[in-house]
């Protein structure tokens, strides 16, 4: 028992050492909030670039070919050796760590969040469009005023699931020597020379942290389920 909490007391409290966690807390949500941020902005832009494609039958417009390239490509490599690139060769004369790895990540989560926010106009009845047409909206403004509305509700828990992925994905920022949580176990488990309270004390704070999103997610779910059945 002793020797527990010894390595508890070496793990955390030695040194002020759990303030370092809130550090490296810090960064993995700051990393995580800008890049969720920079995603859906360029997942919105991708969507509605792959949705202007003129009906089948035609040739595809420049847009399409642009975002299914930009999808290809992100969805298709690792989200690490993109980090990589961005910091090393993007932006290598960058001291802003933070700032790049959020923008690394932001755009990799557009390709995902891209194709869910695609998925989720796509799942409003076509005649919500027809009708707004009808009623001498323009395709734009139909769009905004009806479809998107709508779409909001289908791509909410999605994109909520993506999110809590990004949290942990940004784990690996640790390669361009920001000191995130990850890094900063791993960090004390060298200075203590012991690995398991450190990793398994990091990896409780990551449980928590996207078991409350989790939770929160599941209130935003059936309070839309809820509207759902006014």
């Amino acid at each position: 028992m002793n020797s527990i909490e010894t390595k508890f007391y070496n793990a955390f409290i030695a040194k002020d050492r759990w303030i370092l966690y809130l550090k490296g807390l810090g960064v993995t949500l700051q990393i995580s909030l800008i890049a969720g941020a920079i995603g859906i902005i360029i997942g919105c832009l991708l969507a509605l670039m792959k949705l202007s494609d003129p009906p089948k039958g035609r040739k595809h417009n420049v847009f399409w070919y642009i975002a299914t390239a930009y999808v290809d490509i992100i969805r298709g490599t690792p989200s690490v050796l993109q980090l990589l690139i961005m910091w090393f060769i993007v932006f290598s004369s960058s001291k802003n760590g933070v700032l790049v790895a959020s923008l690394s990540f932001g755009i990799n989560s557009g390709a995902y969040v891209s194709e869910i926010i695609r998925a989720g106009i796509l799942a409003v009845d076509k005649g919500q469009m027809e009708a707004g047409r009808s009623l001498g909206l323009t395709k734009a403004q139909t769009m905004k005023e009806i479809v998107l509305p709508q779409a909001f509700k289908n791509v909410l828990p999605p994109i909520g699931n993506e999110f809590i992925t990004l949290i942990k994905e940004t784990a690996i920022v640790g390669y361009v020597s920001l000191s995130d949580l990850t890094r900063t176990a791993s960090q004390i488990s060298s200075r203590t020379y012991e690995a398991f309270m450190p990793l398994i004390g990091a990896a409780v704070i990551y449980f928590v942290i996207i078991k409350a999103l989790t939770l929160l997610l599941g209130v935003f779910e059936r309070r839309l389920r809820r509207s759902d059945k006014r």
